[in-house]
């Protein structure tokens, strides 16, 4: 089965957020380096997308014109297969990537990226629909806590375990970089 591994996000535009901090930002790089060294060792196609929307003002950081949309600083340098730009939570909504996919033979999808919750959870959920398998590699997501409505403080981990559980048996099956690979190995043997 053709696989390919999408690296959403992983952006220099989320320093500029709030919400931003580098409690888990040492982990997950090693986890998504480690996830993109395996699969480009194996000769699995990389895809990556960035993420831009708002006004194309140098105040924006998720604008072109801001200098942010571009590799996460600690990111591995990796030469993609393709390059995508979204402007939506799903990236293949107005992306032209399930095009590329299905152009390419992709049967298989290996999800990464930033935020978990959000980018990541919905290209997933909106791949299945449309018919990919999907490995949803949660140690190479990242994600930040949230403010629920009550006010109360919704801790990153929580959001990932969540995140996990909606996905695992639905939507996607639950890899660590690890069992991701080991996987591309069992199905290249």
């Amino acid at each position: 089965m053709k696989t390919c591994l999408i690296v959403i996000d992983v952006q220099e535009s989320f320093r500029h957020r709030p919400y931003f901090t580098t409690h888990d930002l040492p982990a997950y790089l090693q986890a998504q380096n480690a996830l993109i060294e395996g699969c480009v060792a194996r000769g699995v196609p990389v895809v990556r997308v960035f993420h831009s929307e708002g006004p194309e003002v140098p105040e924006n950081a998720f604008s072109q014109v801001s200098g942010q949309v571009r590799a996460l600083d600690g990111l591995a340098p990796f030469e993609a297969a393709a390059t995508f730009t979204k402007s939506r939570h799903s990236a293949l909504v107005g992306t032209g990537l399930d095009v590329w996919l299905t152009r390419h033979g992709i049967q298989r999808l290996i999800i990464s990226g930033i935020r978990t919750e959000q980018c990541c959870e919905t290209t997933t959920r909106h791949a299945s629909d449309l018919g990919w398998e999907v490995d949803y590699v949660t140690d190479a997501t990242l994600t930040w806590d949230m403010v629920q409505p009550d006010g109360q403080t919704l801790a990153a981990v929580d959001i990932k375990t969540r995140t996990a559980t909606v996905l695992q048996g639905r939507f996607a099956t639950l890899r660590t970089v690890r069992e991701a690979l080991d996987a591309l190995e069992a199905a290249a043997a």
